[in-house]
Order: C-alpha cells, then sequence, then structure tokens
C-alpha cells in the first residue's frame, strides 16, 4: 500500500483536485490517499502535524496555490526536491494557436531550489553600505527608496540540476529521443550570475558524449521556443526562466489547463501542475482538471504504477482526440465533472 499526501490547494485548484482523486481513487484503490486541509500552510506556516504527514507518505500530489504557502516551501525545500520536470506535449484535439502543433514533445528540467527564488529580498539602505561595485553602469543610487533581491546560483546545485538533464536526456534517447540537451540564460549581460551556471553545464555537458548540446541567450531561446518547438528535446533551466518559459511553452499545446510537472529530489517527490489557483473561476465548476491528472500520472510512474499512469494518460489523450467533452479553456462546453466523468468512462474500457 502507497500512501499519497493530498493538498488541495486555494482558490479553483481544489476542484481540479476533487477530479483527479476521484480518477485516482478508481484507479488505483491500493494508494492511500490522506487529505490535508486546505488552508494549511497558507500564511506561511506548516503545522509538524502536517511535516509528519509529508514525510510519511511516499509522495505528495498538490493543487495550485497564489499565496506565501508553508507546504509548498517543506515540500521544496525541506524535502530537496531539486530537479522541477515539466514536460510539454501536445495532445490531439488541444487548443493550440499554432497551424501546426504535432510532434510537440520536449521536458523542462528547471533547476527548483535557486536563483532569485532564494527570496532574499530587503531595502536598498541594507546594501548600501557594502558600496557593491557593478561591471556597468551607475550601480546602486546614493538615496532615495528602493529594494534589492539577491540572485544565486552555486556550483553544487548548478552541477546536480545539470548532471539531471543530461542523464534524463540518455533515458529519452534508449525511447527514440533526439538525446539533445538545450540549456539558456542570460549569459551575456549577467556573465557572473547566469555565466557562471552555463560554465558549470558546459563542464558537465563534456561528460555526456552521447548526447548533443547546445546553449542560447535566453531572448532568443524565448522565441525558439515558439517558432521551432519540435527541435527540443531536453530543456535546461534555471529557476525563475524555467518558470516563466515553461508558462509560455504551455500556450503551444493548449494552455495552462494541460501541462504536468513533478518536483524531484533524492528520495521524494511531490506532483503540480504549473498553472496557478485561478481565483477569477473558483466555485464556477469550469477549471480544466488535465495538468492535474497529468500530475497525478507522473506521481504514479514514480511509484511504479506503471500499468495505470499509462491507461490514465491514454485515457486523457482519447477524450482530448475525440474532442467531445472538453472544458471551456479548449473551445468545450464540458464542466469539471463532465470531463471527469469521460474520463473514467475510459478508464473502463481498460478494464
Amino acid at each position: 500500500m502507497a500512501v499519497v499526501c493530498v493538498i488541495p490547494g486555494d482558490d479553483a485548484a481544489p476542484e481540479a483536485m476533487n477530479a483527479a482523486v476521484q480518477v485516482l481513487n478508481e484507479l488505483t484503490p491500493e494508494i492511500d490517499l490522506v487529505e490535508l486541509p486546505m488552508d494549511e500552510g497558507s500564511g506561511g506556516s506548516l503545522s509538524d502535524e502536517s511535516k509528519n504527514t509529508i514525510d510519511g507518505a511516499d509522495a505528495t500530489l498538490f493543487g495550485a496555490t497564489s499565496i506565501r504557502n508553508g507546504a509548498i516551501a517543506y515540500l521544496r525545500w525541506g524535502k530537496k526536491t531539486y530537479a522541477n520536470i515539466r514536460p510539454i506535449t501536445y495532445m490531439s484535439g488541444a487548443k493550440s494557436p499554432l497551424s501546426n502543433p504535432n510532434d510537440i514533445d520536449f521536458v523542462i528540467v528547471r533547476e527548483n531550489t535557486e536563483d532569485l527564488y532564494v527570496a532574499i529580498e530587503g531595502d536598498l539602505e541594507t546594501i548600501r553600505p557594502l558600496q557593491l561595485q557593478p561591471y556597468r553602469g551607475s550601480g546602486i543610487p546614493e538615496s532615495g527608496d528602493g529594494k534589492f533581491a539577491v540572485k544565486v546560483i552555486t556550483e553544487e546545485a548548478t552541477s546536480r540540476i545539470a548532471h539531471y538533464a543530461f542523464s534524463f536526456a540518455r533515458e529519452r534517447k534508449q525511447d527514440g529521443y533526439p538525446g539533445r540537451v538545450t540549456m539558456s540564460c542570460k549569459y551575456n549581460t549577467l556573465p557572473t550570475s547566469d555565466g557562471f551556471f552555463r560554465q558549470i553545464v558546459q563542464g558537465v555537458a563534456k561528460e555526456y558524449p552521447d548526447i548533443e548540446y547546445r546553449d542560447f541567450i535566453i531572448d532568443d531561446f524565448a522565441r525558439r521556443i515558439v517558432v521551432e518547438p519540435q527541435e527540443l528535446d531536453v530543456v535546461l533551466l534555471p529557476n525563475m526562466y524555467g518558470d516563466i518559459l515553461s508558462d509560455e511553452a504551455s500556450g503551444l499545446i493548449g494552455g495552462l489547463g494541460i501541462p504536468p510537472s513533478g518536483c524531484y529530489g533524492d528520495d521524494y517527490a511531490y506532483f503540480e501542475p504549473i498553472h496557478g489557483s485561478a481565483p477569477d473561476i473558483q466555485g464556477l465548476g469550469v477549471i480544466n482538471p488535465t495538468a492535474t491528472m497529468l500530475s497525478a500520472t507522473m506521481m504514479l510512474a514514480y511509484l511504479r504504477f506503471t500499468e495505470q499512469a499509462n491507461h490514465l494518460q491514454a485515457a486523457i489523450r482519447n477524450v482530448y482526440q475525440e474532442q467531445l467533452h472538453l472544458t471551456r479553456d479548449q473551445g468545450g462546453t464540458a464542466s469539471t465533472g463532465e470531463f471527469t466523468s469521460e474520463v473514467l468512462r475510459k478508464l473502463a474500457e481498460f478494464s
């Protein structure tokens, strides 16, 4: 019996989570789903009891949040889930703005613990006495109100995520993918931080001669995601760029209601959709649960319920391909519940 901690999230996210839980209860009754209260972690704090629940689970399925949440902080930094994997795969029938979205099938590997997301911010008065010298420009103004944020890139974390990306590309190559890692950051104008990230990744790349490596300045790469997404295989990005560009990439395959994600550490993982909590549609029963359900397929694969993961993914793909029960973000009229019922009906066909 596997144990999964379920955290519904905020706003409309619990509606998508309820759909995913309904499917999991039908598909994998051998998984014990333990739900934390909806408001647990809100405001940045997490009780010891909830931490123990997370620690005692084999994985966590998280909804989405748009506020400071202690559960996410504990799952990411407390559990050291440093690799955020965000698959970008087009499903036939999804509403893409591209004339030919077919064969879009790449994965964003996002460093999950550093960069600006270390959340060290403050007033400029705090750092003015340090008399920091810029390599260009005028630096910090001598007076006036202002704020600063710290960007952290370490050799250890960068090397770790780089090895993860190249190993992942090697695994995908065995399944017929190109075996290519594309890295991007702002190494031209941030040579000390982003340039350091690039330098470390280039060094790791030499350890994987069977994997093609290339890198692009982030401005150019944001364009390439749109004009040549079929050329991408494994995309390696620092934390903030990975967060932003995965949202951009989601637009190619139907929007934020579709892409899942998994956050992996050496001995723990949690899974969540990449979208936010969608407060504007809370209570309307129209949120697309696809991203949460596909996150559940990643979780099932992680827990070695491989057949069930494949069945759920196939059922969702079949619903999209038929285009009869899609939610309104995909051009359909189905409610969250109607979409879920159709997924369950498709799953029953595998029984």
